[in-house]
């Protein structure tokens, strides 16, 4: 039986990081993960981060993957895969099968970072093949590069949700509707606005009554609920799909803790059965620890911190630091932690139906409702203004802990503040340059740069553009509105790709005056992207 100072159990965000921390300060250790490739989901979130320079904002899931296997190897860590942990034991013995060998470990501390499952909702049909998770979806296209269907219905508008539908538009899929049985989207407006303006519906207050097929999915029926979630007859819609795509939740992956003999208790507001941790994410089992989704769900950002924590505990509690150092480490980790729990979406308000925002403003009811600001609304917002000549237009309305913005642009144009969770502000003494380093920062795609005075007739909007193939100079084409309706015509002024902007393209494109602060996404009409 080989012995290790610390194993953890899961090469995703939480353990890796908490694998680096314990690492460094001088414990062997090692890794076990059932999957081939470590990384966990990183390498699969193609998207931008939020929160800041230190939650990694603003850079991909699978490079933030990539920089933590890099650090891994550095301080040497061991990352066994395709080694499944099929039991553990209050006395730190692990058993772990792989291939055709069954091995036991032991050791002074685990950290378990098993991670969480996907939820699944049953309905008339939820067996046919084409009936799959939103994770599962995302899989496909980011990993294999496999488009999971032509035509897709989501259900579920939490952020995962949210997401994986933008991730399928961009792979080419045809998203119909994205369905939810809540009143109002469960996610982050930027994510769901950006899905609004490619033209997608949101169906609130329905959910799916069947799938249709016999040997795959080739349609979906969806039914509106009153309060209660009771189905409404007569408000069936149907749909021609050959996807359903569910992104209804997570459930942590707990069982080798409940095996441990640790103490867990049902909490709903962390997504199921998890272990009772202490400030330190110690169990009742000591020296087991549980972070990220394992001990409640959360988003990766909030994962990597909680195993760096957990990394310096297990080594203060081996004595490979002493408490002072480990309390001091363990602090500024806190607060980063805490700063990404504060905000509209912090833990503390879920459930809440919250009408103003921290500065006092109405929260857009048309963006919880659809999807999108409706023109009225978006103009109370600091980040929209309507100065002379080139100039930024924010569009990100809710308390969300990020700021890249405000640390992209070295012209003070724009300014958040010490709270991460203000509103950004545009500076009406500042004067744009416009490089577009903001728009390409957003990690909600909520900052255009608009000219209201660009020639006689027209305007220009510079908006940013993840879709293959790229529009062409001079391509003509239309402009959507922040619905998805066509507007008017747009004619591509510029597009600009540089390595600093981290595959986030900025498109510029001419309207008419009137249209500048309508004009928010382009199609053209042959590509119909």
């Amino acid at each position: 039986m080989k012995r290790y100072d610390l194993i953890i159990v899961g090469a995703g965000p939480s353990g890796l990081s908490a694998a680096i921390e314990a690492a460094k300060h001088g414990l062997t250790v090692v890794v076990f993960d059932e999957n081939h490739k470590p990384g966990g989901q990183l390498f699969k979130q193609i998207h931008k981060f939020f929160g800041s320079k230190e939650h990694m904002a603003k850079i991909r899931g699978f490079n933030i993957g990539e920089e933590l296997l890099k650090e891994a190897s550095a301080v040497g860590v061991n990352v066994k895969l395709n080694a499944t942990v099929t039991g553990m034991y209050g006395n730190k013995e692990i058993v772990v099968q792989t291939e055709n060998c069954v091995e036991h470990f032991k050791a002074d501390s685990i950290i378990i970072a098993t991670g969480a499952a996907e939820n699944v909702v049953t309905f008339d049909g939820w067996t046919l093949p084409g009936v799959m998770g939103a994770g599962a979806a995302q899989t496909m296209m980011n990993l294999h590069g496999i488009k999971p269907g032509k035509r897709v219905l989501m259900l579920g508008s939490g952020n995962v949700g949210l997401v994986v539908s933008f991730q399928l538009l961009q792979a080419g899929c045809d998203v119909v509707a994205l369905v939810d049985a809540a009143p109002k989207i469960g996610g982050y407006g930027v994510h769901a606005s950006k899905i609004a303006r490619c033209g997608v519906p949101f169906y609130l207050s329905h959910t799916i009554l069947k799938a249709e097929g016999e040997k795959f999915v080739t349609g979906v029926v969806i039914g509106e609920v009153d309060d209660k979630f009771n189905v409404i007859k007569g408000t069936e819609k149907h749909f021609d799909v050959d996807t359903i795509c569910l992104a209804v939740g997570l459930s942590p992956m707990s069982q080798l803790l409940k095996m441990a003999g640790c103490e867990m208790e049902d909490n709903a507001q962390k997504g199921g059965q998890v272990p009772i941790v202490n400030e330190y994410g110690e169990t009742s089992v000591e020296g087991i620890f549980a972070v990220g989704d394992v001990s409640g769900i959360e988003e990766a950002s909030s994962a990597m911190i909680e195993g760096r924590m957990a990394g310096v505990c297990a080594a203060e509690y081996l004595g490979y630091c002493n408490k002072d150092e480990m309390v001091k480490r363990h602090t500024k980790l806190e607060d980063d932690l805490e700063s990404l729990r504060e905000g509209m979406f912090a833990p503390k308000n879920k459930g809440k139906n919250i009408e103003l925002t921290e500065e006092g403003i109405p929260v857009s009811k048309s963006l919880l409702k659809k999807g999108y600001i409706s023109e009225d609304e978006v103009e109370s917002f600091p980040g929209v203004t309507h100065k002379k000549g080139l100039h930024p237009v924010i569009e990100c309305t809710q308390n969300i802990p990020c700021n890249p913005c405000q640390d992209a642009c070295k012209f003070n144009c724009i300014h958040i503040g010490e709270k991460l969770t203000s509103l950004p502000v545009v500076n009406e003494k500042s004067d744009c340059t416009g490089c577009g380093m903001c728009v390409a920062a957003c990690s909600g795609q909520a900052i255009f740069l608009v000219n209201e005075e660009y020639d006689e007739e027209n305007a220009t909007v510079t908006l940013p553009y993840e879709f293959l193939p790229l529009p062409k100079k001079l391509e003509k084409g239309v402009a959507l509105d922040r619905s998805g309706n066509v507007v008017c015509e747009a004619e591509v002024v510029d597009i600009r790709s540089t390595k600093v902007f981290d595959k986030t393209n900025l498109l510029t494109i001419k309207v008419p005056k009137n249209m500048a602060m309508s004009a928010r996404f382009y199609k053209n009409l042959d590509t119909q992207v």
